[in-house]
Formats: structure tokens, sequence, C-alpha cells
């Protein structure tokens, strides 16, 4: 686990914005646990995730959206590796809604029927992680300078990693119209603001991609709902592997493997660092596969 909190640390350090939830599902829950899975001897790792696996084209497991569109979890599990989704039972993704499950869970008479949804960080106590971030590295919190698109100091700060891209709410600068993040600097430990407008994305490249189905590399645009952030819908949108002549190598697990996404309409707020998931553009709850934005364009 003290992986995942160093990729946490590290992400906000670089001045990009982690997801630590994808992480733990690819190298703990779905990467430990199978490992100590198989050397118990057992088939099958179930999990309480919303999301379903269920039989393709030829026998092939493929990973789905859960039935409870508000709990859907298949975007935090599209780093799962290929060869386990056959090895994977996600029970609670076949449920409709949130108080099925309760109900079932109370019948069985599980103390846990009522337990409040966390949407909490299990590892950053009340949701402060900038503090948790500056109690393991005291030299994140430096004060530096808040700037407009013109370079012009307008306020200051106390540690670039307090800010994320499209912050809004927090930002300590009133200009008397709405002003965005629109940009870090962990080298000057500077934070730029901007208008919403300029938060406007066409497009990005992602990297570590991880496939469930198939993929060519001829390099073609193919059609498809393309979703950049856990609580953003999937849009529609085209993507492109990238040729072994373009592509890059992975910085974090060793995956390598890129490709390009193009919205069909702007997006806001795509954010290097967090994880891009990839559906079908017609069965839209099948999962293709994903990576992690590296690079935005406008």
């Amino acid at each position: 686990f003290g992986r995942i909190i160093d990729y946490f640390h590290q992400e906000y350090a670089d001045g990009r914005t982690p997801n630590p939830c994808v992480r733990c599902n690819d190298w703990l829950k779905f990467g430990k646990l199978h490992d100590y899975a198989r050397q118990i001897d057992a088939d099958i790792v179930a999990s309480g995730h919303y999301a379903r696996v269920t039989e393709g084209v030829h026998g092939q497991p493929q990973l789905r959206c859960g039935r409870d569109a508000n709990k859907d979890q298949s975007y935090v599990l599209f780093g799962v590796p290929k060869d386990r989704l056959v090895h994977m039972m996600l029970p609670i993704g076949e449920y409709e809604t949130k108080s099925e499950v309760r109900a079932l869970a109370d019948e069985m008479g599980l103390p846990v029927f009522d337990k409040p949804d966390s949407q909490e960080i299990c590892f950053v106590p009340n949701q402060d992680y900038a503090g948790f971030l500056e109690r393991r590295d005291p030299e994140l919190s430096q004060q530096g300078d808040i700037l407009d698109r013109d370079g012009n100091v307008v306020g200051s700060h106390d540690g670039q990693h307090r800010f994320t891209l499209g912050q809004r709410r927090g930002v300590g600068v009133a200009l008397g119209y709405p002003i965005y993040v629109v940009d870090k600097n962990p080298q000057t430990n500077t934070v730029t603001i901007g208008s919403k407008d300029e938060l406007m994305s066409m497009s990005c490249a992602c990297g570590e991609a991880n496939w469930l189905v198939t993929q060519q590399h001829d390099g073609s645009w193919r059609p498809c709902m393309a979703r950049h952030r856990y609580n953003s819908e999937a849009v529609l949108a085209q993507y492109r592997v990238l040729s072994d002549a373009e592509d890059g190598t992975s910085s974090h697990s060793g995956r390598s493997g890129r490709f390009e996404i193009r919205f069909d309409e702007p997006q806001l707020a795509v954010t290097p660092g967090q994880a891009l998931v990839v559906y079908d553009a017609d069965e839209t709850d099948l999962v293709l596969g994903g990576g992690w934005i590296e690079t935005v364009d406008g």
C-alpha cells in the first residue's frame, strides 16, 4: 500500500492530479490479491464493485458498467489485466439500485446494511489531502504566486499541490468575474488562473494503455465513448491506438502503449494524471480499455 501513497504524493508534487483508487485496484485488489488467491488455489476473487463481467464473443469475458448508473465503478476497473477478468466475480453490479443491495444485506443479517456511503480517500484523514502531503513532505508547503494569463501576479498561495485544474472555489483571489485554475507549474510553484473557456479541450494523449478487447494498431480513428473523470459522463469521441513507431514508454507501472482521443465536443478540465476510459460506441456499457492522460490539447 505504500506504493500507492508514494504515487499519490509524487503526482501532486509533480503538478498532476492522481487517482489512487484506480491504482489501488490495479496494484492491490486485482494485483496482489489475485496473486494471493492463486497461492491458496482459489479460482475466483469476489469484490463489491459496481460493475459486471459478462461473456462475450467466443466465450471471452468482458467488463461492463454496473446496472446502477449512479454507482457504476467500471471507470476505476479499466486497468484490470485482461486475463484476470475470468477470475473476477462482481455480484453487486447486477443490482439496479443501492437500496436493493442494502435490503439484501439486511435480510442476511449483515451489520453493515445501513452503513453510510464513503466518498473519502481511505488513507487521508478528514479528506485533508494537502495536510497529509505536507506532513509527509514539508517542502511542499512553500508560498508561491498566483498569476493571470498575462503573467501578472494577482495573489499568493501556500503550495501548488493545494490546487487542481478546473478548481473555482477556494482560489483566494477575487477579480469580479468567475476564475478557474487553468495551469500549475511545480518547478516555479506558480498557479495560473483564467476563464472557463481556457479549460476546454478537444483532444488528449494517454499512456499506460490497458485494452480489455483486441485492438488494431493501424493508426486509424474509431468511434467510442470516452470518460475522462470518475464523476463525469462518457461522451462521444474517437480514439486511435498509436503504432509502435509513435508509442512511448510508461513512467509508472511498466506498461507501454499509447493512444489519442478526439472529443466530438470540447470537454472541461481534461487533466493530466487522471484516467481516461474508452467504452464501445454502440454497446456503451462495454469497457474497451483505457489509459492515463499525459498531454492535453485545446
